[in-house]
């Protein structure tokens, strides 16, 4: 009986160069995931991976964040979000350049339509509630679980405005757990571990996030470990501001190495697997 195996990916905004990295080192070793579940960033990687789960697909994929500026996902400049402010608007910066990137990382117009199950996180701004997308228009959904809030446009979509999954659950393990998984790989970019220098508010609202979602990161991870194989890769250390995509072909290599080395210490994949045994929730 094969390995099924689970591809959880984390919210992280520019930090997703480094999930590619991760990716291509896991392809190379011939693990490959069976169901990937992401949040924000996390959910547009995902995705790419559905629409083409081979090592090619990831190449393609590493090739569009290498060629990534600033302006390709907040197009406008200061001047544009200075106005939105000024007129008292509900978001920094228009959604159209991130719109464009999602076009460029998957052609897949449906969720249906990919060619493995993804579950993508959001969150109902309204009620608070977690919301897992599993159905309907790919990018609308990848829109709303990359909407951070203030920054850009909620979305309204089957009644709901949605904003980032990373509100409510940046690196949702728990939506991975499944009577049929045997491993889940963790590809965990969010909420670096040392403290940037805060210069505006949105540097205080991004550090206050990331403690939260640390916080949840860690009783997800002790509670999946009981019942199933659990590997969090690691991630290289970005001293970047949210807004700046440079360096992303240094932080997909370094990401790349370090993951690359983690698999081949720990020799994974592992010949065989024994499954444990839990009931979560099924797919």
């Amino acid at each position: 009986m094969s390995t099924r195996r689970a591809f959880v990916l984390s919210g992280g905004a520019n930090m997703g160069c480094a999930q590619v990295g991760m990716l291509l080192a896991l392809f190379e070793h011939d693990i490959t995931p069976d169901i990937l579940v992401g949040t924000s960033v996390g959910a547009l990687n995902a995705a790419a991976v559905a629409t083409n789960p081979t090592l090619e697909g990831v190449s393609d994929l590493a090739h569009l964040w290498r060629s990534l500026t600033s302006a390709d996902i907040f197009p406008g400049g200061n001047l544009s979000r200075a106005w939105n402010i000024a007129r008292r608007g509900t978001y920094l910066v228009e959604n159209s350049g991130l719109a464009r990137v999602i076009e460029r990382a998957t052609s897949i117009r449906d969720i249906s339509d990919l060619q493995l199950p993804i579950r993508i996180v959001a969150c109902d701004l309204a009620t608070g509630e977690e919301i897992v997308l599993c159905r309907g228009p790919l990018k609308d959904a990848l829109l709303a679980s990359a909407a951070l809030p203030g920054v850009f446009p909620p979305i309204n979509l089957d009644g709901r405005v949605l904003v980032d999954g990373g509100v409510v659950d940046a690196v949702p393990i728990w939506h991975a757990l499944s009577d049929d998984i045997d491993e889940i790989y963790v590809l965990n970019v969010s909420g670096g571990g040392t403290l940037k220098g805060l210069h505006s508010p949105l540097d205080v609202m991004t550090r206050a996030f990331a403690i939260s979602r640390n916080l949840r990161f860690d009783v997800e991870l002790r509670n999946a470990a009981h019942d199933i194989d659990v590997h969090v890769l690691p991630r290289p250390v970005d001293k970047r501001e949210m807004y700046d995509f440079n360096d992303s072909s240094r932080l997909l290599d370094e990401a790349y190495k370090l993951a690359f080395a983690y698999l081949d210490e720990n020799r994974l994949p592992h010949v065989e697997k024994k499954k444990g045994f839990f009931s979560r929730m099924s797919f």
